[in-house]
């Protein structure tokens, strides 16, 4: 109640990919009541090669009736594109939000950025790397920044090195290599400029951090929060312990998190 929405809203036009041309979407939802509203993007998670917008669509509904202006995005996934396709594209599609701020109700000075699973660790790298040239891409919308002033992450991992996530025995064609282009043994340089924990710095905005029960979906986390802490930037984290991953697709998680999510965002930006 309270919340319009508009779907498939193209944010950004792809000249060549193995489909052809074609476009990129979000759906966009917003509170009845005029006004202007911080706003959020939301990442969908699938392990880089799964899922579709349509999978944070309930949450960014949820919240958008909490007073946002709420972003759910298509991006493109493994099968079309490897890294950091999917960053160029999310960078892309915060562009869109700022050109089109005014259109959509946006506050473009409060943007953040939520991402689940892969989405999560999506949402850090973006959040993590304002106006970085190398992963900032050319397509879309140009000439407006990609900054976010906050990130949510929910059970992303933040750097693939980190021994709960290095360790891991992984099959050749596991999501990780196969987005990534192949193993850390094979593509080090890469697996460290995937890792949002390298990019942090005494500069880099708050983060909060949605947990489930299984660790490894949120490896290198703590030696972040530590980094966090001395350089005096805000961080929450809040434990399901329950060993579901996607929690916060189903009832009675999602209510949790939206809660937790929201209260974050207010603390932030109001």
């Amino acid at each position: 109640n309270g919340v319009l929405g508009e779907r498939n809203l193209v944010y950004a036009t792809l000249p060549d990919t193995p489909f052809g041309k074609r476009d990129l979407h979000v759906d966009l939802f917003h509170p009845e009541k005029p006004g202007k509203y911080p706003a959020l993007i939301l990442v969908h998670g699938g392990g880089w090669r799964a899922g579709d917008k349509s999978m944070e669509v309930p949450m960014a509904q949820m919240i958008a009736s909490k007073g946002f202006v709420t972003v759910a995005v298509e991006y493109q996934l493994s099968l079309e594109a490897k890294y950091p396709a999917a960053v160029h594209n999310l960078k892309a599609a915060i562009r869109w939000m700022r050109a089109n701020a005014e259109k959509y109700n946006i506050d473009p000075d409060r943007i953040a950025i939520s991402g689940t699973s892969a989405g999560g660790q999506l949402a850090m790298l973006v959040g993590m790397t304002p106006d970085e040239e190398k992963l900032e891409g050319t397509i879309g919308i140009t000439g407006y920044t990609s900054t976010v002033q906050a990130i949510i992450d929910i059970d992303g991992v933040v750097d693939f090195m980190a021994p709960t996530s290095l360790n891991l025995n992984r099959k050749p064609d596991s999501p990780d290599i196969e987005w990534l282009g192949g193993s850390f043994y094979e593509k080090p340089e890469i697996w460290k400029e995937a890792s949002s924990i390298f990019w942090a710095n005494e500069k880099s905005v708050p983060v909060l951090f949605l947990n489930s029960g299984f660790s490894r979906f949120h490896a290198g986390q703590d030696e972040l929060i530590g980094m966090m802490n001395e350089w005096k930037i805000y961080t929450e984290v809040h434990k399901f312990d329950v060993k579901v991953h996607p929690f916060w697709l189903f009832h009675p998680w999602i209510d949790k998190s939206v809660e937790y999510m929201v209260g974050f965002l207010n603390k932030t930006f109001k």
